[in-house]
């Protein structure tokens, strides 16, 4: 659960609205709500992340305005993200980023390509991260370097 109205609302709908993206059945029936997923999660919120992105239990969201990611980025369980955030690809038909369980990433920052971020790691605000992020380790910076590893 996210610990704001904001990040509670869009992981409700994202959860429902993922729900009826699974069969063509599903999404036959669940069009009205994916619809309106998309009008007030996207539009209204300013929240760019389709209902097919693969998004770990406990994720929270801060803010929300202006965050941006790709459908085939992978996010782990009990990530933080905030506001004005881009995850997705570095160019047209490259990877996209895996973002494993218990991260934390700060506002204003990138992760772009085919990387992966490591467990229990934290990317600070401004960052522009095009590399992988072993386990337990701080970066931050543009680009991105490491700060320190937490034990």
């Amino acid at each position: 659960m996210s610990y704001n109205t904001k990040g509670y609302i869009f992981i409700t709908f994202f959860r429902l609205s993922s729900f009826f993206s699974g069969s063509f059945f599903l999404k036959v029936i669940g069009m009205p709500v994916r619809v309106f997923y998309k009008i007030l999660i996207q539009w209204f919120f300013g929240i760019d992340i389709p209902d097919t992105t693969k998004i770990g239990k406990g994720f929270k969201l801060y803010h929300g305005q202006g965050l941006i990611i790709h459908k085939d980025v992978i996010i782990g369980d009990n990530v933080s993200i905030r506001h004005n955030t881009t995850i997705g690809l570095a160019y047209e038909n490259g990877g996209c980023p895996k973002i494993n369980n218990n991260v934390t990433i700060g506002a204003n920052s990138v992760v772009i390509g085919g990387i992966e971020i490591g467990d229990n790691s934290i990317i600070g605000a401004g960052s522009v991260v095009v590399k992988d992020v072993a386990p337990n380790t701080v970066v931050a910076g543009n680009p991105a370097k490491k700060i320190k590893t937490n034990a």
